[in-house]
């Protein structure tokens, strides 16, 4: 059997923040919650994946620091460049913005990275291959691997 990625698992620092960031700003709704080894663990799903793939978000991290040059991050693809540009907007009048909206060459597309409460980078982009603006019929695409 082939392997099927199902979660990633993240150290948080302030768990009331972290949940209140990814279902605000990702879409992602509590679909789990218990006490383990007295840590606070919340599974998080997109609607209608909960069953395919989650963030687990475990409490009694440590802030993440990335420097300004690790371009590490989760991904979470739009439905329009406006839905990005809103999502910035958000983000910068709450403290969170870390990269501008900008525009970069297939398959990058459009784009702006959230700095999340725990310091993990998340980018909303519009225009990737992947998701929601994925241009599907791109003639770049069998010529470049995402």
């Amino acid at each position: 059997m082939q392997p099927i990625l199902t979660h990633l698992a993240l150290h948080v620092c302030d768990m009331d923040a972290s949940v209140a960031f990814y279902k605000t700003y990702c879409g992602m709704q509590s679909v789990h919650e218990r006490f383990a080894d007295g840590q606070q663990v919340v599974w998080l799903a997109e609607p209608g994946r909960e069953q395919e793939f989650i963030f687990v978000l475990i409490s009694g991290g440590q802030e993440h620091h990335q420097a300004a040059t690790d371009y590490s991050h989760f991904g979470f693809a739009l439905e329009s460049r406006a839905a990005v540009d809103r999502v910035a907007e958000q983000a910068r009048k709450a403290g969170y913005l870390a990269w501008e909206p900008r525009e970069e060459p297939y398959p990058v597309g459009y784009y702006c990275g959230v700095r999340a409460p725990e310091g993990t980078m998340v980018e909303f982009s519009y225009g990737q291959p992947l998701g929601p603006g994925a241009i599907a019929s791109s003639p770049q695409t069998s010529s470049h691997t995402v």
